[in-house]
């Protein structure tokens, strides 16, 4: 009777703790896109597959370097913290990298060292928001709707991204302030 008891209560232990885990994670999620600091990120993407994850547009931020003193101090894939502010158009700006956590509140985020350039002057950043994962039927005519605004360089493309306490969520792809999703909605609704 009483291995019963404990087997029973082992059980729902190991139950609570298998709800609890994805329950945080979504309540952290919700928690950085609801009261996180908005950010926005400039980006070059392209259109590459992930097997398992499916269509996705890779980002590559135009802001993802920042000059140094020493190149002995840092490290490739080590972590980082990226203090960011804003410049006058709104866009995200490195203002300084350190490997200490920052004061909860200042406005960063954690990240890694991609790379350090060959001539040691500069830290080269990786994000953690480098992908944008997209519906199958809308991920092709997202890709050719991006590669239009590279050629016209009137048009403004940027990740719009939460970040709170080193924490980031990658909301969406903007061009020209419209959600990439929506654009491409449009235009095949156009098409039919």
């Amino acid at each position: 009777m009483v291995s019963k008891k404990i087997i029973l209560i082992a059980f729902i232990l190991v139950a609570l703790v298998q709800i609890y885990v994805p329950a945080k994670m979504i309540v952290d999620r919700a928690i950085v896109l609801s009261s996180g600091k908005e950010f926005k990120f400039k980006i070059a993407p392209i259109d590459p597959t992930d097997p398992f994850r499916g269509k996705y547009i890779s980002l590559n931020f135009n802001e993802n370097s920042v000059a140094i003193q020493n190149k002995g101090n840092w490290e490739n894939g080590e972590t980082v913290f990226v203090l960011l502010t804003t410049d006058s158009n709104g866009f995200a700006k490195i203002r300084s990298v350190s490997k200490v956590r920052p004061l909860v509140s200042q406005n960063f985020l954690k990240a890694k060292v991609n790379y350090i350039a060959y001539d040691g002057s500069k830290l080269f950043i990786e994000y953690p928001f480098d992908r944008f994962y997209m519906e199958e039927s809308k991920a092709y005519d997202a890709e050719l709707t991006y590669n239009r605004t590279l050629r016209d360089t009137s048009q403004v493309t940027y990740a719009l991204v939460n970040i709170k306490n080193g924490e980031s969520i990658l909301k969406d792809v903007m061009i020209n302030g419209i959600p990439i999703k929506e654009i491409v909605k449009q235009e095949q609704q156009n098409r039919k």
